[in-house]
């Protein structure tokens, strides 16, 4: 799954052909704090390309007061994106879905029952950093009960973690699945972001794990990025279910 080019302790890491599908990322231009372009985009797919990832899906923030994407304005982004990797030679798999914020919106879009999915019936979802939703608990139930099932988005950098994990029992008792942020494990995000990272990762609760690519900061980290020998080998060892992610088109 990662590439070892070191034998120290400190070792380089980088996605391989193991691990080749990326399902969360922000590189869909011009349409949340992710790619602001064309350009920027190609240039980030180029970077993660050099990393071993040749499937790509670009995951844009739908937010009630921030970034108000809709399926059109998603399928939009694509399209320009597409046409600009056609006219640029560059031949990769690319589909798109969304990550959702559990806010004042979210249960509109759940009613509509128009949500684009990861694969199958599964949604990325995230919450705001540092308070969980009073009402997340029916939020869950409602998700369930419209038919998805959920995938939430980089738990570890949640404020609201305690340090035995127990928040997350609510939503390992709906079979909702954890993604990991591959950064988080670095401290790129800080130091509670990283110990909460460690700490799931030595649970075995993550289920997936994505890049969460917005910009080229993120790209040179990923390139770069170290972690001792004993991180990766249960990174190797963790059955990651982007493997079964065969079909990236969203729901229609």
């Amino acid at each position: 799954m990662f590439s070892i080019f070191k034998k120290n302790k400190k070792i380089n890491v980088n996605f391989s052909s193991f691990l080749n599908q990326d399902m969360h990322s922000h590189i869909l231009p011009g349409i949340d704090d992710g790619a602001p372009d064309t350009d920027t985009a190609i240039a980030l797919i180029r970077g993660m390309m050099s990393s071993g990832i040749t499937k790509f899906m670009g995951t844009p923030h739908i937010m009630a007061e921030i970034h108000r994407n809709t399926r059109a304005s998603i399928t939009d982004a694509y399209e320009k994106l597409r046409k600009a990797l056609t006219e640029n030679n560059i031949d990769i798999d690319l589909k798109y879905a969304a990550e959702y914020m559990i806010d004042e919106g979210f249960l509109d879009h759940l009613k509509k029952g128009d949500l684009l999915t990861v694969f199958d019936n599964k949604i990325l979802v995230e919450t705001p950093f540092y308070h969980e939703p009073i009402d997340i608990e029916d939020v869950l139930f409602q998700i369930d009960t419209a038919g998805y099932k959920a995938i939430l988005a980089h738990p570890e950098r949640y404020h609201f973690i305690d340090d035995k994990l127990k928040v997350l029992d609510k939503y390992l008792d709906r079979d909702i699945a954890l993604q990991l942020n591959i950064l988080s494990l670095s401290g790129y995000y800080g130091s509670r972001e990283k110990e909460n990272a460690h700490k799931i990762l030595d649970a075995g609760l993550y289920r997936f794990v994505g890049s969460d690519l917005h910009h080229t900061r993120h790209l040179n980290r990923i390139a770069t990025m170290v972690l001792d020998r004993k991180v990766i080998d249960k990174l190797e060892k963790l059955a990651w279910e982007n493997q079964q992610i065969t079909d990236f088109a969203p729901s229609v």
